[in-house]
């Protein structure tokens, strides 16, 4: 008391005169400066008599965690209590609520007092510490400093309270990071559980306050644990966030068939209320008086295709993640349904940016990722609506919906293919750009590329004909062939009527490539042995190519006479009129045949 009033003596004094010294002032604050530090030093002192720390000297035992701490029955006055406060934290509690395969002993002896020891049991085969584990460690730590050391008052406050004052906040929250965060089930059905760890942590605390380290009646601690509902809902929303990320950036190839008959294998749902029950049934009865004639069994149905083992994942995971939400709260339930609206949003973002160069540079996976979009906009169109009845308001007043999201996954899945479809275009036009425009075949080195050029085209289709055959639908299938295709005999046609002179020989080469191209190309349309019910479909070539009827006419005009030309025209209402105008046959006829009078005749016939 007497150093507070003459501190606030001084004070006035110096506001009085400040620019004075007096030597009586300047004495008692040296001798007030000495006073309290001899003090600090020998509560110092006292305090390594009555309380030893006995911790590890090296690396190799900061590792068995054999923190020794030994406590004497004289009572410390606890003024200065903040350095063995964080000591007693950082070496005894914390490791306590980390570390399962720690266990605290207690033993007593009267030549050395009390002694609490950390012991290192065998490696734990468990991670975490359950929160029950926890709470017993660090009750027999704080009971049994309670007992020896901190059952004494300062003023009106236990000593025990001012420990808790430094040390609480800090305690509490590592037991929530490092062992309530890792106990909040995974599961809703476990939920129900979870009542076990709150009534533990109410009587943790309960404890507390009969030793007098808690104060107040609410904690951090207790309400974290309270608030499970919301924590399950956030730690779910993370787990599932994680594990879809995972299966987009895994590898694409591993792929599952997917047959007409597919079904997503929807979970059984309770009941709806009877209202909603009363509204679908109307709703039926409306569609059936509706349409008197039924649709097909394989109306709105997958064609036979391959997806991504992972995609099919991913929806299992969406499934799974909306039948949690079934039956939880509002808050929990609209958590977990925006968060399956966020993994399709993140398989949109993520997979094109991940697998760009892939996607791009292998024609298989490009086929693959084209039919995993349209397999998710395909189930997206149904998914809000198999689960919107069976959730909590607003998501069962239409929220909980994906419809909006299908064009996305489709002009996805398109943008991809298309992509690829454009990669091999340009890989066919420069193997053609190799045949030196198929002129002057009669010289052998211009006839050789020209062979190698057709070679190669086939070649590359028949390639692609492998890899994306028992991937793509059969139909995504026959018009991407027929594409690049027509793309290929286009490019010919070109180079052909480009030409202003064909020798009976040039003709014959010409008509010997093409009429590869005739007999070879139509193979990649051959369908696989168990889908020869298709066959008809790929069978029609005009259907898919559609240069391939003027391809076929040119090629019979090359090895045909003047009259077999004019007659094929027959006065513009023939086979060759329909693929060719006047000026383009007049120009192949130039190209094919010497001017004669003959020559001229036909042409005065082709108008």
């Amino acid at each position: 008391m007497i150093c507070i009033v003459l501190k606030q003596k001084q004070n006035k004094v110096c506001g009085r005169w400040k620019t004075s010294q007096l030597p009586l002032l300047s004495a008692l604050r040296s001798e007030l400066t000495v006073q309290r530090e001899n003090l600090i030093y020998h509560l110092g002192d006292e305090w390594k008599g009555l309380v030893i720390w006995r911790l590890p000297s090296s690396k190799g035992e900061t590792s068995s965690f054999l923190n020794w701490f030994k406590i004497l029955n004289i009572k410390l006055d606890f003024c200065c209590c903040c350095g063995p406060g964080q000591v007693l934290l950082k070496t005894m509690l914390k490791p306590l609520v980390m570390y399962p395969s720690l266990c605290v002993r207690v033993t007593e002896q009267q030549s050395e007092g009390t002694t609490l020891a950390l012991h290192c049991l065998e490696e734990s085969t468990e991670e975490r510490s359950t929160p029950s584990q926890v709470y017993s460690k660090l009750l027999l730590v704080l009971k049994t400093l309670h007992t020896h050391l901190l059952d004494v008052s300062i003023g009106d406050k236990k000593l025990s309270a001012i420990l808790g004052e430094l040390i609480w906040e800090e305690i509490s929250q590592c037991i929530i990071h490092e062992c309530l965060l890792y106990s909040i089930p995974t599961n809703s059905s476990q939920l129900e559980k979870y009542n076990t760890v709150i009534k533990e942590t109410e009587e943790f605390e309960k404890s507390l306050k009969e030793l007098e380290f808690l104060q107040g009646d609410s904690t951090d601690l207790l309400k974290y644990a309270r608030d499970v509902n919301c924590h399950f809902a956030s730690k779910k929303c993370k787990d599932v966030i994680v594990a879809a990320r995972k299966l987009m950036t895994s590898k694409m190839h591993n792929t599952v068939k997917i047959t007409p008959d597919y079904k997503l294998r929807l979970p059984k749902l309770p009941a709806p209320g009877s209202e909603v029950k009363v509204k679908q049934e109307t709703t039926k009865e409306e569609l059936i008086m509706e349409n008197t004639k039924q649709l097909s069994a394989w109306s709105l149905c997958l064609p036979a295709c391959r997806i991504s083992e992972s995609v099919q994942q991913l929806m299992e995971l969406a499934l799974n993640t909306l039948c949690e939400a079934v039956g939880s709260s509002t808050q929990c339930a609209l958590q977990l349904f925006f968060t399956v609206r966020n993994i399709f949003q993140l398989f949109y973002d993520v997979v094109p940016t991940y697998h760009k160069e892939n996607l791009l540079k292998f024609p298989h996976l490009a086929a693959i990722q084209h039919n995993n979009c349209m397999y998710l906009a395909h189930h997206l169109l149904t998914l809000g609506h198999h689960f919107r009845a069976h959730l909590p308001q607003p998501l069962s007043e239409g929220v909980a919906t994906f419809v909006d999201m299908v064009p996305g996954f489709r002009k996805l899945g398109a943008q991809c293919f298309l992509a690829q479809m454009n990669v091999q275009r340009a890989e066919l036009l420069e193997r053609l750009s190799t045949a030196h425009n198929f002129c002057n075949l009669d010289d052998e080195d211009n006839y050789i590329a020209a062979s190698k050029a057709v070679r190669q085209v086939i070649h590359q289709l028949k390639q692609l004909g492998t890899v994306w055959q028992d991937v793509l639908p059969v139909s995504i299938y026959c018009k991407a062939m027929g594409n690049l295709l027509n793309t290929a005999i286009t490019e010919v046609i070109a180079k052909i009527m480009m030409l202003e002179d064909i020798s009976s020989e040039d003709g014959e080469h010409l008509h010997t490539l093409c009429q590869t191209i005739i007999e070879e190309g139509p193979l990649v349309f051959i369908p696989l042995a168990e889908e020869n019910k298709n066959k008809k479909y790929q069978e029609e070539v005009p259907l898919y190519v559609k240069k391939w009827s003027t391809f076929k006419e040119l090629v019979i005009v090359l090895r045909a006479n003047l009259q077999e030309i004019v007659d094929r025209w027959a006065d513009g209402k023939g086979p060759l009129a329909v693929e060719f105008s006047s000026s383009e046959v007049k120009n192949l006829i130039r190209a094919l045949f010497q001017n004669t009078e003959r020559r001229a005749v036909a042409l005065t016939k082709i108008k």
